[in-house]
């Protein structure tokens, strides 16, 4: 089964890349896909908080961290992976991976990727999605825009989105819907993902004492999300993907 590799990242900082892919590992969760991450906002490693037994703390300009990443997408029992990029490291991170034949292996088939860009909420970001295009041909290009705290975002006409948008075949818009402010901060304070949140669990697996009323909303906020993500093909994949690595084998008395 070909592995796929999920790259979130973003060169402006405060767009809430590492909330995107907190919202992707729980979709996965969710699904029952099995995925790891890496997370390269060393050492602090703010991702790998909410997720510390599948996610590690690197650093992309180590090589040995770069090992660690790419020369385990076939060998390691989780078949999807999620890079958590540092802020402001995406062009940096690109060029890196194309220099090193990442990006031309994954058009080759080798293993799946996806870029998940994260934007900002100003024109300025335009020029960003006009560095990164010229990474993404060939790759599945997601353009994010994160309205959880209810940001307000510029909007293209369309002599504009023909402009960025001519080459990218294979880009998606996905939009991040607003969620309450305080159940944002009461499932960030508890420390734990939002499926772990609405399920009522503490960090430790014992049960919790959440709020019902912002579970509640936590709930109806990741309905919108599922809705919003199964629009992508790169969503569908990753479901067949997780779903072929969990699945018991058959016993040739069963097929």
């Amino acid at each position: 089964m070909t592995p796929t590799l999920i790259i979130v990242g973003a060169d402006k900082g405060g767009v809430g890349k590492t909330t995107i892919s907190r919202i992707l590992m729980d979709y996965l969760a969710r699904n029952n896909i099995v995925a790891r991450a890496f997370d390269t906002e060393n050492p602090r490693g703010t991702f790998q908080r909410f997720y510390p037994g599948n996610t590690q703390i690197i650093d992309l300009n180590d090589v040995a961290d770069q090992m660690a990443i790419l020369d385990t997408l076939d060998s390691d029992a989780a078949k999807v992976t999620i890079v958590d990029l540092k802020a402001g490291n995406l062009s940096m991170a690109l060029d890196l991976f194309d220099r090193i034949g990442v990006l031309e292996a994954a058009r080759d088939g080798k293993f799946n990727l996806a870029l998940v860009h994260v934007i900002g909420p100003s024109i300025a970001s335009l020029d960003e999605i006009n560095e990164v295009s010229k990474y993404v041909k060939g790759i599945d290009y997601i353009l994010t825009r994160n309205f959880i705290n209810e940001t307000n975002f510029f909007e293209w006409d369309e002599d504009t989105f023909k402009k960025y948008f001519a080459d990218l075949n294979s880009a998606h818009e996905v939009e991040i819907p607003k969620l309450n402010e305080m159940a944002y901060e009461q499932v960030d304070l508890a420390g734990v993902t939002f499926k772990d949140f609405i399920d009522n669990k503490a960090p430790d697996g014992s049960n919790a004492s959440y709020s019902f009323t912002l579970r509640g909303y936590v709930k109806k906020w990741c309905n919108d999300i599922d809705e919003e993500l199964n629009k992508t093909n790169l969503i569908q994949s990753l479901r067949a993907a997780g779903r072929s690595a969990t699945a018991p084998k058959k016993d040739k008395k069963d097929a």
